[in-house]
Formats: structure tokens, C-alpha cells, sequence
């Protein structure tokens, strides 16, 4: 008997800590679902409208068409040009931005765009791959994904938005302030109705607008952080047109490595005990 429950915990520990290491080596981006269409090399250019392929209630309005902007988020209503970030409290039409800067893709990678599905689900995604920023910087890359889920099984119009990070190695362009893609007025991450005064409902991810924060090794790393326990990916719930940030309720990484001493510790202590005797 005591044997058994040695082996099940040196099975469970193996289990844990090789699911670790895949999830680190893994990339947090849902690669290869939406690259149907591309938006052609430009700067602070936009997409014509495009259907998401699902309706979403997105502050009390049904949506079914947005414009994907090339500086790092998707709007309703009509594109937007604007390429430094003033915050998301100031965009005059409602907005998903997984990171919104002053993306240049005139040199390097261009974004693309399509539906596809995300567990089962329909879901539309846009990819930003290894782009640079203004003017035709190459040098420093970043690699994002905004994915919005559709979740009419649980009520019309509901949908999830799903922000995923790989790598962020610049914060701004040239006509942001920037040097060297750092500085100035940096990346802003997060939505907003687009209204303003008291009608105004936006969110930024902590280190929104700060400098070095967003960057990989900052203090709000995106690509190192997130609020459902998937290191790089930030899940947002939108039910009946209210935007739902979950709490953090996955063990972050630290945890399953205590766990794992922990259950390490029980199997060397099993083992010893049974040598004893």
C-alpha cells in the first residue's frame, strides 16, 4: 500500500512540474487560426469594416463589424488613425486595444486577421507577429494576439475578449515621445465605450502609459504576467454588455512549485520511513 501511494506521488510530481516546463516552452498564442486576410504594410493605417462572424453586446450595443487598426486595437463604429496613446479614457469610439502604439509595418511582418474557433467556440482574431514600430524600426519586435470568443451558449451576444502576449521589446514610436522604441508616451492595453463624462467605462492593465512597464523584465510585464494564472494571456468575460475581469484563481507558477517540493518531500519522507523498517 505504501509503496502505491509513493509511486502515485512521484507520478503526480513528474506530472506537474513536466506541465510546467511545457507551458513554459509553449507559445501563449493561438498560432495558425487567423491569418486568412492581412492588412498591407502601412502606418497608422486601418482595415475596411469587417464582420466578426457573431453578433456582440458590447456596452448594451449589438455589434457584428469592427475596423482593425494597425496600432494595436480593434474599434466599432469606424477605424482610428490616432498612434500615440493619450490613455483609453479619451478614444471617442468603444475599443479593444491588446496594445495600442505606434505599430509600423512598412518594414518587417504585417498583421492579419479571420474567424476560425477557440474550444469549439466561433471566435475572431487578429495577429500582430514580430512588428516593429515608427519609423520602419525592425530592431526590436513585438508579438501580440487580440481574440474575441463568441459566447452565445451562455446569452445572446455575450463574448469573451482574450488578450496574448509572446514578447514585447518596444513601448513607442519615434513620434511618441520614443527612443529607440522606449520612453516618451508608452503602450496602453485595455477597452473603453468610447463615451464621455459620466457615461465613460474604460480599463487599463496596470502599467498602462508607464514607462518600461509593459516591457519583457518589467514590473507589469505583459509576456510575464496575467489574471488567469496562463502566464501572457489576459481573459476578459463581457456578459449582458458588462466587461468582466476575472479574478486571479489559478495558481501562478510559484505555487505549483511549492506544491511540488511539498509533494517531493512526502515522497523522500514515505521512502524513508519504509527503509526504516
Amino acid at each position: 500500500m505504501k509503496i502505491r501511494i509513493q509511486l502515485a506521488l512521484i507520478v503526480m510530481t513528474v506530472f506537474i512540474f513536466g506541465a510546467m516546463a511545457s507551458t513554459a516552452e509553449a507559445s501563449v498564442i493561438r498560432t495558425g487560426l487567423f491569418t486568412a486576410s492581412t492588412l498591407a504594410a502601412n502606418d497608422d493605417g486601418s482595415t475596411g469594416e469587417v464582420a466578426i462572424g457573431f453578433d456582440v453586446n458590447f456596452f448594451g450595443n449589438t455589434l457584428s463589424t469592427l475596423y482593425v487598426n494597425n496600432n494595436g486595437n480593434v474599434t466599432f463604429g469606424s477605424p482610428m488613425s490616432t498612434y500615440t496613446p493619450s490613455g483609453l479614457s479619451g478614444v471617442s469610439r468603444p475599443i479593444i486595444a491588446p496594445f495600442f502604439a505606434d505599430v509600423d509595418t512598412r518594414a518587417g511582418n504585417v498583421l492579419t486577421y479571420g474567424t476560425n474557433t477557440v474550444n469549439g467556440h466561433s471566435a475572431f482574431g487578429v495577429d500582430w507577429i514580430n512588428v516593429g514600430y515608427f519609423a520602419y524600426h525592425t530592431d526590436l519586435l513585438n508579438s501580440f494576439q487580440l481574440i474575441l470568443i463568441d459566447r452565445s451558449d451562455i446569452a445572446a451576444g455575450d463574448f469573451d475578449i482574450e488578450f496574448n502576449y509572446d514578447q514585447i521589446q518596444w513601448e513607442t514610436g519615434d513620434a511618441s515621445g520614443g527612443s529607440g522604441g522606449v520612453g516618451g508616451t508608452s503602450a496602453a492595453a485595455g477597452y473603453s465605450n468610447g463615451l464621455s463624462d459620466e457615461d465613460l467605462v474604460y480599463y487599463q492593465l496596470a502599467g498602462s502609459l508607464v514607462n518600461g512597464a509593459f516591457l519583457d523584465g518589467g514590473v507589469n510585464a505583459l509576456a510575464e504576467n496575467s489574471n488567469i494564472g496562463v502566464t501572457g494571456r489576459y481573459l476578459f468575460n463581457v456578459r449582458n454588455g458588462v466587461v468582466i475581469e476575472p479574478p486571479t484563481t489559478v495558481p501562478e507558477p510559484s505555487a505549483f512549485l511549492l506544491l511540488g517540493a511539498g509533494l517531493c518531500g512526502l515522497v523522500a519522507f514515505g521512502r524513508k520511513r519504509f527503509i526504516r523498517k
